[in-house]
């Protein structure tokens, strides 16, 4: 650790007003600072009940707790104080202050403090990011995918795979570089194939995982379209439970994409209203036609809205992963239609309807049968998302790199003529690799883009 690094402060609780505020410090000059403002530093990791007073004036601020974490035995690895204080807008605007006129002091920027645990080895960079997924988490599935990403669930399995990579490659170095003396076996690169094999075998299983990880934390994307005034924001509003898109019975109403996050049954569903899809010689609704076939082609679920009551039976202009065939306005029309669906079975993913629902989204009528349904398809989207060890796309791109690494040793070493020097390469390259998504090597390009989208005191 540097002691000449600023040491940083920020609130690291919500917003005022609250019943506590806590505000923390981190860096060098965290035990000057706490001195000042309270007069002494309590015992570590025991909190004491102090007064804070503004150094340059004297004037009492709040009493709160304060906490003293030493390094290297704290969250970040440095020197950490901790102020629980009284949550209201002057107490948290005076010890801001007052902090920030204390020398070498600064206010943190987002994610700084979580930066620092990373640089100082605390945190893995897999931790990290599930540190980001669990702040960010909507759902109980989400959260606790999180949570065992944060825990290790790919940075510890990682770390022992670099560590056989490792093994593997000390063979192969040892052939190259003592193959000279009489005490080093003749054959070190088997077996160093053979565990490079098995690593192998043993990475490409968990990548032909379907993207699971990654789909729970992204969530179920469901794009509502069809027709213009078919009712699709209506219908977007009644699954939302609240007036999130303007209806209008004037067609070319919605121009842009409008989406609503929701918790279905705890499984994290991303619900998307889009233009009616037509032919139109206007531009702006062209755009929006556009829009509405792009965002729908790359949807999990389509909900495709006629209106039954206009003889609305036309056949979908879009294509997806998969489609059902809402039949709206059943209210209205003269057929006696019931909510409800049909082919409730139909394969997941195929681009014909999985199911034809009949509803009223304006009445209400069939309405929850086809929230039933969906919430029913999201269960069976995410049956086996929680199992999921790859959350992110760098994690995926980091072992499709490693399986190539080591597919290329594998082919070395089953050519005749001694490649130990190639294999020897590929190997590295392999660990290397596996040390990039762990954050172990060569990662200051990436370290930006994921703090930040980290709050501020995180």
């Amino acid at each position: 650790m540097m002691s000449d690094r600023p040491t940083i402060f920020a609130l690291s609780s919500g917003r005022p007003p609250a019943a506590i505020a806590v505000i923390r410090v981190s860096g060098p000059n965290a035990r000057v600072a706490v001195e000042k403002l309270t007069g002494r530093v309590p015992e570590p990791r025991r909190a004491a009940l102090v007064r804070v007073c503004d150094p340059a004036t004297g004037e009492a601020i709040d009493e709160a707790l304060a906490l003293w974490f030493p390094a290297p035995r704290s969250e970040t690895g440095e020197d950490i104080a901790e102020l629980q204080l009284h949550g209201g807008h002057a107490v948290v605007a005076g010890v801001l202050d007052a902090l920030g006129k204390i020398e070498g002091c600064r206010l943190a920027e987002p994610g700084e403090f979580t930066r620092r645990a990373f640089e100082n080895g605390h945190l893995d960079l897999t931790a990290v990011e599930g540190l980001a997924d669990l702040i960010a988490a909507e759902t109980p599935a989400q959260r606790r995918q999180a949570f065992r990403q944060l825990k290790g669930l790919i940075g510890d399995r990682a770390e022992a795979w670099r560590r056989r990579l490792i093994e593997a490659l000390a063979l192969v170095e040892a052939r190259i570089d003592f193959s000279d003396e009489a005490d080093v076996p003749e054959d070190l690169i088997g077996p160093a194939l053979i565990a490079a094999q098995q690593l192998r075998d043993e990475i490409a299983a968990i990548l032909a995982d379907g993207r699971r990880g990654e789909r729970l934390r992204d969530g179920l994307v469901v794009a509502i379209a069809g027709p213009p005034n078919a009712g699709k924001s209506t219908l977007f509003n009644r699954l939302a439970r609240r007036e999130a898109a303007i209806v209008s019975p004037y067609a070319g109403t919605t121009r842009d994409i409008i989406e609503v996050h929701l918790d279905l049954d705890g499984f994290p569903v991303t619900l998307l209203d889009t233009a009616g899809i037509h032919e139109s010689d206007e531009p702006i609704e062209q755009e929006g036609v556009r829009r509405a076939r792009e965002r729908a082609a790359v949807a999990d679920l389509v909900l495709w809205v006629t209106d039954v009551s206009a003889g609305g039976a036309a056949k979908e202009p879009v294509r997806a992963a998969a489609i059902w065939s809402v039949q709206n306005k059943i209210d209205l029309a003269s057929s006696d239609l019931a909510g409800g669906y049909t082919r409730p079975n139909a394969r997941l993913g195929s681009n014909e309807y999985s199911f034809t629902s009949s509803i009223s989204a304006a009445a209400g009528i069939g309405v929850d049968s086809l929230i039933m349904a969906l919430t029913t398809y999201a269960g069976t989207y995410f049956s086996a998302a929680e199992s999921g060890i790859v959350t992110r796309a760098r994690h995926r791109l980091a072992l499709e790199e490693t399986v190539a690494a080591l597919d290329r040793a594998l082919t070395r070493g089953a050519k005749a003529g001694g490649h130990e020097e190639l294999i020897a390469e590929e190997l590295r390259a392999a660990a290397t690799t596996l040390g990039r998504l762990t954050g172990r090597v060569d990662v200051e390009d990436i370290l930006d883009v994921i703090f930040r989208d980290f709050c501020i005191g995180k």
